[in-house]
């Protein structure tokens, strides 16, 4: 007897139904009818909506287990798949066997059917995937994440495993994660300072922020490559928009400049927009009613239209002359907010690629254009979320990058290795990072990133 998923039994022709089934799955509900048969609801996760089993009475233990099946039980069924005549669902499996796997406790059990609100959820993160929202937005990751893979190999990138323990700070921020062996209650109890050569690298060490600076070597050899991975920031952040760890995929292409990769980013956006909507329509569906009404149309016109372009200085010009009042102002040499960001695609109407920021607002690694004022960055911004994809070409000139590194205070003895690509077969290369979290953001419409991450870490959150 073959064993199928309810998202396949749910969808299958009535004319090719198999005679016998097995389905495996857990309880969402369970009524029963005056008729002598009681309706089970089951869900397995692989899809949104449950396959209704019809369980009769003549069941063997149908008075001492059926019913009294409750929400979270997970039961194995056997029977027989038929087409459905209630309104909303093709197929139905009327059961000639319920087994009980798991029996569930119906007075202490979190997730009843009255509705509960996404920070109450956070506080059953183990329990939470068993709605109908956060198993929504994990099967759309998991299709974003796949298209991810799919889109670069199709590209020709090779795909790069960088650091997660590295002694570099790509950004500079110095917001990093310290990793260390040393038992850190004992130099405090004899009030000694830690000494970096006696811990277990030599070295002062960190959670990697980014993987692009090992990305930029080996792109200077294979010339395409991408990683995806975990990153971290130990920003004291607590918004909606931020996360201590996330996942980035940064691609980095060696002799592209910044229209390539900005061409790269636009397709990127579209194909992993297209995949859920053509992998995830019932998904996509529940999100455009239930989360954010009109998000399907937001999502197609993305896909259908051209990405406008607006550099920094023509974007700061539209912010203080068009009337609106922000909470942060705004003047040419400041970092754009998300408020800022958010009117300027609501302004076009779709995503927009703002590009040349100021010098002293970017990273040193970034090519300082011939203005001597502006860098040759790109931020890719998107209705409702603001920045997703931010990326720049690199400077791949050994004077100007030297000159820039000073210019930030980074001892150039420990990035030796980044500057030895500018000396042997240097190349004009570009490339940039999207945050998982952010694009799954967009693609659902959930308001908050913490619910669109299986475990969130945010500051004083490191539960599961």
């Amino acid at each position: 007897m073959p064993w199928i998923t309810i998202n396949t039994a749910r969808h299958m022709e009535p004319s090719s139904l198999p005679t016998a089934v097995e389905v495996r799955g857990w309880v969402r509900t369970r009524r029963d009818s005056k008729g002598g048969f009681s309706f089970i609801e089951l869900n397995d996760g692989t899809c949104l909506g449950n396959l209704q089993v019809v369980a009769p009475a003549e069941l063997s233990n149908y008075a001492d287990e059926v019913q009294k099946l409750t929400a979270g039980c997970s039961v194995i069924v056997t029977g027989e798949l038929k087409e459905s005549p209630a309104q909303g669902q093709s197929t139905e499996l009327h059961a000639d066997a319920v087994r009980v796997i798991g029996w569930c406790d119906g007075e202490t059990y979190p997730l009843q059917k009255k509705r509960h609100s996404f920070e109450k959820l956070r506080e059953w993160a183990h329990l939470r995937p068993r709605t109908n929202t956060i198993g929504a937005v994990m099967r759309v990751r998991n299709r974003i994440s796949q298209s991810i893979h799919r889109f670069f190999d199709e590209e020709g990138f090779y795909y790069l495993h960088t650091p997660i323990i590295t002694a570099s700070d790509c950004e500079g921020a110095g917001e990093m994660f310290r990793v260390t062996t040393v038992d850190l209650d004992k130099l405090a109890a004899g009030n000694r300072p830690l000494d970096p050569t006696r811990d277990f690298f030599g070295k002062p060490t960190h959670l990697t922020v980014s993987g692009q600076l090992e990305g930029e070597t080996y792109a200077s050899a294979l010339s395409r490559i991408y990683t995806f991975g975990p990153t971290f920031r130990a920003e004291n952040s607590n918004t909606s928009r931020h996360l201590a760890e996330f996942w980035m995929v940064e691609p980095e292409a060696a002799f592209f400049d910044l229209r390539d990769n900005m061409a790269l980013a636009e397709r990127f956006l579209k194909r992993i927009f297209t995949d859920c909507l053509n992998d995830c329509g019932e998904d996509m569906e529940f999100f455009d009613s239930m989360i954010e009404k009109g998000k399907l149309d937001q999502i197609k016109s993305v896909i259908e239209k051209p990405f406008e372009h607006m550099t920094y200085t023509e974007a700061v010009e539209k912010l203080t002359t068009c009337g609106e009042s922000f909470e942060y102002p705004v003047q040419w040499g400041t970092d754009l907010q998300a408020e800022h960001e958010k009117y300027l695609t609501s302004l076009v109407g779709g995503p927009v690629i703002l590009t040349d920021y100021p010098a002293t607002i970017k990273p040193f690694y970034m090519r300082v254009s011939d203005d001597e004022k502006t860098v040759a960055a790109m931020d890719v911004l998107v209705p409702g979320v603001g920045e997703i994809i931010g990326g720049s070409q690199r400077e791949e000139r050994l004077d100007v990058l030297t000159r820039r590194m000073a210019e930030a205070g980074l001892d150039e003895s420990e990035y030796w290795w980044y500057v030895d690509l500018r000396r042997y077969g240097s190349v004009p290369h570009a490339g940039f990072g999207l945050g998982l979290e952010r694009a799954v953001q967009y693609t659902t419409g959930m308001t908050n990133i913490r619910d669109v991450i299986p475990f969130p870490r945010t500051p004083g959150n490191a539960e599961f």
